[in-house]
C-alpha cells in the first residue's frame, strides 16, 4: 500500500513538473550561423559587458556595417546576443535567441531589450523573458500564461578569440 502511493506521488509530481515546462519551439527554427569568430570581428560586433545587447538581422541589414555574406543567416526574425549568465556553467557568457516573439510567431515582430530591467519586451503583446539567465522563459505576459520561451541559439566560441552563433 505504501509503495502504491509512494509510486502515485511520484507519477504527480513528474505530470506536475511536466505542466512548468516552458516552450521554446514556437519560433521556426530557421538555420542561424554568424560568424564572430576572430578576436577583431567580436572586439567590433561582439558583446562583453552583463546586458550588453546586439540585433542581427540580415533581411534589415543589422548591425548597418556588417559584412553579411552566402553563409551568414540570422533565423527566422533575427539574432538578439547578449552578454549573460551561462545557467549551464554559471558564469558570464554571451547568449543568444531567435528575436521573433513566440506568442506573435512573425518574423517582423522582434523583442528588444528593456534597458531598465534587461529583459526583451515584445512590442506588440508587451510578454517578457529573462534572457540575462540563458533560458529566455517569460516573465510576464501572454507567454508567461502560454509558457512560451524564446528559442535559443548556440554560441560557441572558436579558437580564434571570438564567437560562432548558430542554431540549436
Amino acid at each position: 500500500m505504501k509503495q502504491t502511493i509512494a509510486t502515485l506521488l511520484v507519477m504527480l509530481l513528474a505530470v506536475a513538473s511536466g505542466c512548468q515546462r516552458i516552450n521554446n519551439k514556437e519560433v521556426p527554427n530557421y538555420v542561424v550561423n554568424i560568424d564572430l569568430g576572430s578576436h577583431a570581428l567580436w572586439a567590433t560586433y561582439g558583446v562583453s559587458g552583463v546586458g550588453e545587447h546586439r540585433i542581427f538581422d540580415r533581411a534589415q541589414h543589422l548591425p548597418a556595417n556588417f559584412a553579411y555574406n552566402a553563409n551568414t543567416y540570422t533565423g527566422y526574425g533575427g539574432v538578439l546576443l547578449i552578454m549573460g549568465l551561462d545557467a549551464s556553467t554559471g558564469s558570464y557568457a554571451p547568449i543568444a535567441f531567435d528575436a521573433s516573439c513566440p506568442v506573435e510567431r512573425q518574423a517582423s515582430v522582434k523583442v528588444s531589450i528593456d534597458a531598465s530591467t534587461l529583459e526583451a519586451v515584445c512590442p506588440q503583446c508587451k510578454s517578457r523573458y529573462n534572457v540575462l539567465t540563458g533560458s529566455g522563459g517569460p516573465v510576464s505576459g501572454r507567454a508567461y500564461t502560454s509558457k512560451y520561451g524564446l528559442r535559443m541559439c548556440s554560441v560557441h566560441p572558436s579558437k580564434l578569440g571570438g564567437y560562432i552563433i548558430t542554431s540549436k
